[in-house]
């Protein structure tokens, strides 16, 4: 019997706890993996891609610094497709959001150089597009929503910032360079020990979490279904544009207690704490881009 075979795809940061998935992903979709990390010192996730490197002949490995062009070059020689989902490693202050764009920057660009890339799957949030200042209106938030940096300067929201900004620069410099290029922006994301593998991106997008629920954008995505997306957007053709991906909008107060207590022990509740009210709030975002993507018809 003749398989498949499918062509060789690169995921950079492959360090990221998304990124990791999209690895895990990829690799039993079949794809030989092309796995660019950033040296952020030994990580779990970095000891596991370096044993599994041992074990799958699909998987290899490239260490990369996104701020030097050439290394990412390296990383994609022969690959069809990049998967970038870049993450700072210390946090998000003021003095990051930077160092994230550079790197965005830096990786669009080497896909324009390497004439095997054939689409971009560029990893946001919707932190990218929440934020403003009439945040607290009942219209209702789509693909076609930017969030204002201003605003976020304003109340120190660094993460949703910084992904702004990357997310801009990214599109800005795929269509100059006519290249391929799918954005997805996720909401809030859970998984298996995403506490303790993902303290700092989970925290960062928490940054006016409460300002989030009562405005109906505060949303969670599993990353098992992050990852399905991802590649759909790559397999698919059709694909074009922005999708929104979440699983939940977080509306009521139960639905919140929940997913704090997901969360533990990055998130600490009052001992026996109990829910105080009933009150549903409007959920405004819109996400029926994605859910054609899912059905099959990306558009």
């Amino acid at each position: 019997m003749d398989y498949e075979v499918l062509p060789a795809v690169c995921v950079l940061d492959a360090s990221t706890y998304v990124g990791f998935w999209i690895l895990k992903g990829l690799l039993n979709r079949g794809y030989t993996v092309h796995a660019a990390t950033q040296k952020n010192g030994e990580t779990e996730i970095e000891k596991k891609i370096r044993d599994m490197e041992k074990e799958e002949e699909r998987l290899v490995v490239f260490d990369v610094d996104v701020l030097d062009y050439q290394s990412i070059l390296f990383a994609l020689k022969g690959c069809s497709a990049l998967f970038c989902c870049l993450d700072s490693p210390d946090g998000y202050e003021d003095g990051v959001v930077d160092f994230e764009v550079r790197g965005a920057i830096n990786a669009v660009e080497a896909c324009a150089q390497t004439d095997s890339i054939e689409k971009i799957v560029f990893t946001s949030s919707l932190t990218a597009a929440i934020w403003k200042e009439n945040v607290c209106s009942q219209e209702d938030v789509d693909e076609k929503s930017w969030s204002d940096q201003e605003f976020c300067r304003k109340l120190k929201l660094w993460y949703a910032l910084t992904k702004t900004q990357s997310e801009q620069a990214a599109w800005a410099l795929a269509m100059d360079r006519m290249l391929n290029m799918v954005s997805i922006n996720a909401g809030l994301v859970l998984g298996p020990a995403v506490a303790q593998q993902n303290p700092r991106s989970t925290i960062s997008y928490l940054q006016g979490a409460a300002q989030m629920y009562e405005n109906g954008v505060m949303a969670f995505v599993d990353v098992k279904f992050l990852v399905d997306v991802h590649i759909r957007a790559f397999e698919d053709r059709s694909t074009c544009g922005r999708y929104f991906c979440f699983n939940k909008i977080v509306n009521t107060e139960q639905e919140a207690l929940k997913l704090a207590k997901s969360l533990s022990p990055l998130i600490s509740l009052p001992p026996r704490y109990e829910c105080q009210g009933s009150d549903v709030h409007a959920e405004r975002l819109r996400n029926k881009k994605l859910n054609k993507l899912v059905e099959g018809t990306a558009y």
